[in-house]
């Protein structure tokens, strides 16, 4: 079959199983979009409002729903405007291909309208990214991306296509895709090793990253941790992979940890670390991290072995693959006293807030009652993403996507968006501050374009919440520009979006606010006023050991 380069692109996306790409058209692209509106039956393109959203609905629709996403745009400042999207993708290990188009070959490096070297620019935050200048390996350039963005840690590829290529015609011969082994780099002495030091802990604790997701691993996780007998706590991106209900779950580690996690991780003798990078967040002050344990480190990535902690022993592999054969040949253990003391840490230290007024915790549990915590959760970056994390429980995996490494404010929407796209069935809602929720309300717009009934909760306390939270701590109260008082009508702009708005700010207006939303059916904005000075607690300080965790009743004893 002879077709075009852009017909090539589109029957490329069909032979990955694609039925959704989000993204924005422009000249140099024209192609590849005439293509697809022939294939409209096929492929639903949802139009953003901005190519970061479709980059950000590109991420949430992958994290949600386990397969690959897909973005494009024009040459330009709509390659450039994927960046932050990417970046984002980058750091959370999420499997995206960002298609964009350039100027016609002749026009490369010319300084021609619209013209920017994006491979060059994502070449930092892509696995890998390709400029296509021959339409004769277009095909398999594209298959090759897709392969790259899901195999071994997933991440974004880009491929960045001259627009003459689209234009020109070759032979195309489909083909099935390529399947994805996550192949392990380990030996029988490895699980050896691990065995070894499982079987001599007294006083284990696993520790749980965004690996044990992307593995789809959560039912050997769970195995593993009911057979090692072992307390268990969770990163940012680890939510979900271990039921937040179970009573030797203690909550997330790290800055804004549980002070069991903290406590507990502190005291231990082994830390297992399933799919988990250590990234400073979670570790503060490296050389104090876990100093009484033993480190065993479980990776498919063999970059992130030793790289901020060092490992005692490390199996480098499919997560997945790795517990099954650890599970097979373990005993069941037993540490009694041990558990014993977790269970008496988490009745001692439990999360708390002020039940008085309006919080956001409160918004959350009430939000997590109503769902029975069966809804997809989105948010933004600040407070509210670490309230999110606390007071939600997660009890099955991608059901939380949130930007971690990056920290992206305004990922929220977007990402919500894809997630309901890929999730129709599922009940989805963005948490986010107003400080995130300005930077791309606009998306809102592509949500009632398409009435794709995503539920966007703002926590609205008319400042730049967690950046308030440091300069109140440590900074002398001084709050320079994160106050956001103004004349900004959030409901006003939701509705002048085409959504509906619902305002909350008392206790009792936030489940029926909630419950309205959710039977709507449609695009609906939540504005809730919360108090300007509410903190996230606990907290660990930049670059103290996590033992040093500490919440509101300790500031208010010092």
């Amino acid at each position: 079959m002879v077709r075009t380069g852009a017909e090539i692109v589109i029957e490329c996306l069909k032979e990955q199983g694609v039925d959704v790409v989000f993204g924005y058209p422009g000249g140099s692209i024209l192609n590849v979009y005439d293509a697809l509106y022939k294939h409209s039956d096929e492929i639903f393109h949802v139009l953003t409002s901005h190519e970061q959203g479709a980059a950000h609905a590109a991420d949430g629709y992958a994290r949600a729903t386990g397969k690959v996403g897909v973005c494009m745009a024009t040459s330009g400042p709509g390659a450039t405007n994927l960046v932050t999207g990417i970046a984002t993708a980058y750091m959370d290990s999420v499997p995206m291909v960002a298609i964009t188009c350039n100027v016609t070959l002749p026009l490369l490096g010319k300084d021609s309208f619209q013209e920017v070297d994006i491979a060059g620019v994502t070449m930092p935050i892509t696995k890998h990214g390709y400029i296509v200048k021959d339409v004769n390996i277009l095909a398999d350039t594209l298959r090759k991306a897709f392969h790259i963005a899901k195999s071994g840690r997933p991440g974004p590829v880009l491929v960045d296509i001259t627009k003459d290529v689209t234009a020109a015609s070759c032979e195309y011969t489909p083909k099935k895709p390529e399947s994805v082994e996550r192949v392990g780099h380990y030996t029988q002495e490895d699980l050896d090793a691990a065995l070894e030091v499982i079987s001599k802990a007294k006083k284990p604790y696993i520790y749980l990253g965004g690996g044990a997701i992307l593995s789809g691993a959560s039912e050997e996780v769970r195995a593993f941790a009911k057979k090692l007998d072992s307390p268990v706590c969770d990163t940012l991106m680890g939510k979900g992979a271990y039921d937040g209900y179970d009573p030797l779950y203690t909550g997330m580690i790290g800055m804004h940890g549980t002070k069991t996690s903290n406590l507990g991780v502190s005291e231990c003798d082994l830390l297992v670390a399933l799919g988990a990078r250590f990234s400073d967040r979670v570790i503060g002050n490296a050389s104090l991290f876990a100093k009484n344990a033993k480190i065993l480190h479980i990776d498919i990535d063999a970059a992130e072995i030793n790289k901020n902690i060092h490992a005692d022993v490390s199996i480098v592999g499919d997560l997945k693959d790795i517990l099954t054969k650890l599970i097979a040949r373990m005993e069941q253990m037993h540490h009694p006293e041990w558990t014993a003391h977790i269970l008496e840490l988490k009745e001692k230290y439990p999360l708390k807030y002020d039940d008085s007024q309006l919080s956001c915790p409160y918004i959350i549990e009430e939000l997590d009652r109503i769902t029975k915590g069966n809804a997809i959760i989105t948010t933004d970056v600040g407070q509210h993403q670490m309230w999110a994390a606390q007071y939600y429980h997660y009890t099955k995996p991608r059901t939380f996507l949130s930007s971690g490494g990056l920290g992206t404010m305004g990922y929220g929407i977007g990402a919500c968006i894809g997630a309901k796209t890929g999730c129709p069935d599922k009940i989805c809602v963005n948490i986010g501050g107003d400080g995130c929720f300005r930077m791309n309300l606009i998306e809102l717009a592509t949500a009632s374009r398409y009435q794709i009934p995503i539920i966007q909760i703002i926590i609205n306390n008319h400042v730049l919440g967690m950046v308030r939270q440091w300069q109140t701590l440590f900074y002398g109260k001084r709050y320079s520009q994160t106050v956001l008082e103004d004349a900004v009508d959030y409901c006003k702009v939701a509705e002048g979006l085409g959504c509906a708005a619902i305002r909350v700010t008392a206790k009792e207006e936030v489940a029926p606010a909630i419950e309205k939303a959710i039977a709507l059916q449609k695009p609906v904005v939540i504005d809730c006023r919360i108090p300007e000075d509410d903190k996230v607690f606990p907290m660990v300080p930049a670059g103290a050991a996590i033992s040093e965790v500490f919440d509101g009743d300790d500031l208010a004893s010092k």
